[in-house]
């Protein structure tokens, strides 16, 4: 209840309070956005030791995926936004029909306004920040909501960016699901969420009173679908490395695997054999899960699966801590294929062929992400082709996501909108179509009473 006062009082009038500064045109010239990325930049080569420590506090999670997962992909996000950035803001010059010269036309990209930008507990860095690096180099204020379900990090970032940025244009709100509420309730001129599907649509119908535009990045099963030609050593290790990365907490991690049944055996030996090999240098091989409503959750899928548990399966209730399991051939119809995994729990599935594989993925709601491992490019293509998906990768997994150069978001049920790079510059931003006129020349025939002559005219014309 103190948490949620403090915010509100905190929060209470922000989004008016940001509209003012923004009205003064603080945010809008090309070097105060240069000046935040650089400083998004500078936080994060500075503050890595601390940003690592609240991520430890919060998720468990070792330094090194601090530094892979919020600290090099912030960092690498900002830096590309920075040195693109003027190329970004160009008029784009666009031709005219006949009958609208003289005259000239452009389209350009003025800043929204006030975005709110609501982060997830898993990622709680990059998922703050690089969504506010699209903020800041369109040239809005923004309000940062971190998770409530990651203190340390929320608190971190409360001190550390009005410390490093534009604390006037730039604001952190903490608080919990009320704050969100009561921040959405407040009108904004764009509303950007990473989370789970069904907060999703509460975010969404919280959205629309104030009919502000919303960008969710949401979740789903994401699949692997891995052909008989594929490399089977390569293909275990990529899963198995993303797989446990901030241990299976991950929007774009493979969910569940859809394998040939000609090597459908030999993946899984390699993949248990590779999730071991990970794990060898840890005093305990298992993985830390983020609070108690999600470790009951993923013992839940364990427990009730029909599968056959080929590695793992135990856990201990007073860490929150859960070993990498796999879990071969369970029924389509088992919770572990209902929902999300969200955690070190791997699905394979034995199928029949590539066509097999397709109809099961298609017959669910669009993923956020579909990995497919083959032998041939041509392949891939033609299977990523006939499977929607927000993105896609071939011969390795989630890797899009560190790539600003791609959109990165979900489509259906996974979520709507994208960001990232320039799309998320551009999904930030008004694309505002403007056509200049000269005063001369001025036909009369344009204007009424029309003559049929003018008329004439005016159809050939336009």
């Amino acid at each position: 209840m103190t948490l949620h006062l403090q915010a509100e009082a905190a929060g209470s009038a922000v989004a008016a309070d940001l509209r003012t500064v923004f009205e003064t045109g603080r945010t809008r010239p090309v070097q105060w956005r240069i000046d935040q990325l650089a400083a998004i930049e500078r936080l994060c080569d500075e503050q890595e030791p601390a940003i690592a420590a609240a991520l430890a506090e919060d998720l468990g999670r070792p330094a090194h995926e601090a530094w892979l997962g919020d600290i090099a992909s912030t960092k690498g996000e900002a830096a590309y936004a920075r040195k693109h950035l003027r190329k970004w803001m160009r008029r784009r010059r666009q031709p005219l029909p006949l009958a609208q010269r003289p005259g000239r036309g452009w389209v350009q990209y003025d800043p929204l306004g006030v975005v709110l930008i609501i982060g997830p507990w898993n990622y709680p860095v990059y998922l703050s920040l690089g969504p506010l690096v699209a903020a800041v180099a369109a040239g809005n204020c923004a309000v940062i909501k971190p998770s409530e379900l990651a203190p340390a990090t929320s608190a971190l970032l409360a001190r550390l960016v009005p410390q490093y940025l534009d604390g006037d244009a730039i604001r952190v709100v903490e608080g919990d699901a009320q704050t969100t509420q009561d921040l959405l309730a407040q009108g904004f001129d764009h509303a950007l969420f990473t989370g789970g599907t069904e907060v999703g649509r509460k975010i969404m119908a919280a959205a629309a009173p104030t009919l502000t535009p919303v960008t969710l990045e949401l979740g789903g099963k994401s699949p692997v679908i891995v052909t008989a030609d594929a490399d089977l050593d390569v293909t275990a290790r990529r899963l198995a490395w993303v797989k446990l990365l901030n241990s299976g907490q991950t929007c774009i991690a493979p969910d569940y695997v859809l394998a040939d049944s000609r090597i459908a055996d030999e993946l899984v030996s390699k993949v248990v054999k590779v999730i071991a090999e990970f794990r060898s240098a840890e005093p305990d091989p298992s993985l830390p899960i983020v609070n108690q409503r999600q470790f009951d959750r993923l013992v839940s899928l364990i427990s009730s699966t029909t599968g056959t548990v080929v590695t793992g399966g135990n856990w201990d209730v007073d860490s929150l801590r859960i070993q990498p399991t796999v879990v071969v051939d369970p029924a389509p119809a088992d919770p572990v294929m209902g929902e999300e995994i969200f955690g070190p729990i791997l699905p394979v599935l034995r199928v029949d062929s590539v066509d097999a594989a397709i109809r099961f993925v298609n017959s669910r709601p669009k993923p956020l992400a579909l990995y497919v491992f083959t032998g041939s490019q041509r392949r891939g293509r033609e299977i990523i082709d006939v499977v929607p998906s927000g993105g896609a990768v071939i011969n390795h997994i989630a890797m899009h996501c560190l790539v600003p150069q791609l959109p990165f978001g979900g489509v259906g049920a996974s979520g709507m909108g994208a960001y990232h790079g320039r799309w998320g510059f551009e999904a930030l931003s008004h694309r505002r179509a403007v056509l200049a006129k000269p005063a001369k020349p001025d036909p009369s025939l344009m204007y009424p009473p029309y003559t049929d002559r003018a008329l004439r005219i005016m159809r050939k014309l336009m």
